[in-house]
């Protein structure tokens, strides 16, 4: 028989995302729809570790929708990856009688939680909240389309200053070791080349691109270049190196940075952890445990939390297609 569902606890970790307080506002609303008790955790796993928590109702997440970060703030908890630092996190759950935890991370969230379940018997469920994309089982993730926006608009204001100067522009994004951000990005601003982890073009092939652009008219050009790039250089020297074969270009670089990670939410990205977390909560009460809520084809499915570990998500090579198509 299963284990009736009174009080259901929810936490932040890993790197923040744009949605997160949507994320939290949903679990707590759900919980109160369903008159289950709602606990937050703050810092993630070191709160847990610490039992550190607060009760969270309707009222107590009003106003938190359109907040960039997170209320319940987040850490990347050394202590957790020993047995005794999950060994206190798991006595203070028990203490607090929590009967699931709702973990809103990426895959270091989703591992911490797969292991507390393994050795705990404690039922988490996963809920996707990363800008990088890069989570299996979904099409996307929580705070994803708000750092592309973001990106988008850093690199329109870029252009202008580009193109009042004639200058090449070298522009950093987030992602980690996926380009889904720059490749989508990229697109977006209509950059003239994307360098992404999962496709090493080469050095050549970057200076001739930016050869012909110059035969072809252009007078300045914006390449988009992933943080994870394997072209062997990092942003700044494949600046130098541009400027040193071919000199006519004046190569600035930017890297975006945090700012990424910041701001509040689109309204895709409200709507995305809204749908994700009313299911989570759903999926606890019913009893289930040790999977992650995702978006597929607009609809939520789940899926068990080792496959979502298993395996990575890929790049749409039509969108590669596309982009050297629109980069004549």
């Amino acid at each position: 028989m299963t284990k009736r569902i009174k009080r259901i606890g929810v936490m932040t970790s890993g790197g923040d995302s744009p949605g997160m307080n949507a994320a939290i506002r949903a679990v707590a609303r759900a919980c109160a729809y369903y008159r289950v008790e709602c606990f937050g955790f703050m810092r993630g796993f070191q709160g847990m570790i610490e039992g550190d928590y607060i009760e969270l109702n309707a009222r107590s997440v009003r106003n938190i929708i359109n907040l960039g970060g997170t209320v319940l703030k987040s850490a990347r908890s050394k202590e957790f990856l020993t047995e005794e630092g999950r060994e206190k996190a798991a006595a203070h759950l028990k203490k607090a009688n929590i009967d699931a935890m709702i973990l809103i991370g990426g895959d270091g969230t989703f591992r911490g939680g797969k292991i507390l379940s393994e050795e705990h018997n404690i039922p988490v469920i996963g809920v996707p909240g990363t800008i990088d994309n890069d989570i299996f089982g979904t099409h996307y993730t929580i705070g994803y389309d708000t750092a592309l926006n973001t990106v988008i608009d850093a690199v329109d204001k870029i252009r202008d200053t580009a193109s009042s100067h004639n200058r090449l522009f070298f522009v950093e994004v987030m992602g980690r070791d996926a380009g889904f951000i720059a490749l989508n990005s990229g697109i977006g601003a209509g950059a003239e080349e994307i360098l992404i982890p999962e496709e090493d073009l080469g050095l050549d092939r970057l200076l001739n691109s930016l050869e012909r652009s110059r035969r072809s008219g252009k007078t300045s050009s914006i390449v988009i270049v992933s943080e994870g790039d394997k072209i062997g250089k990092n942003v700044f020297e494949l600046a130098a190196y541009v400027k040193d074969n071919l000199p006519y270009y004046d190569a600035k670089v930017t890297v975006l940075g945090h700012i990424q990670r910041g701001g509040s939410p689109t309204c895709f990205d409200r709507v995305l952890a809204s749908r994700l977390c009313v299911k989570a909560v759903e999926l606890a009460l019913d009893g289930q445990q040790d999977i992650m809520v995702g978006m597929m084809n607009n609809e939520i499915k789940a899926i068990e939390l080792v496959n979502a570990l298993k395996s990575k998500p890929t790049i749409n090579k039509e969108l590669l297609r596309i982009s050297d198509i629109l980069s004549v």
